[in-house]
């Protein structure tokens, strides 16, 4: 889980792309770990969404536009 560091609390949860846990972009391993569940769930739901919602392929695109990739710091 990662938190921004510059708030006051340091407990504030970000959202970011994973360096680690990717196939593609570090999308789903990036919400996996802000939810604390395993990416592969994500994974499938992506799938799902894709082939019966038809939105999935574009809101993967929107997210891996939007979602910053995490800092070299919290990579350590």
């Amino acid at each position: 889980m990662y938190y921004d560091t510059n708030t006051p609390n340091n407990m504030t949860k970000r959202l970011y792309r994973s360096k680690t846990d990717k196939k593609l972009a570090g999308i789903c391993g990036g919400l996996g770990n802000y939810f604390d569940i395993d990416p592969t769930i994500i994974r499938l739901a992506w799938v799902v969404a894709l082939f019966f919602a038809g939105g999935g392929l574009f809101a993967y695109i929107l997210a891996w536009l939007i979602v910053p990739e995490e800092p070299e710091l919290l990579h350590q």
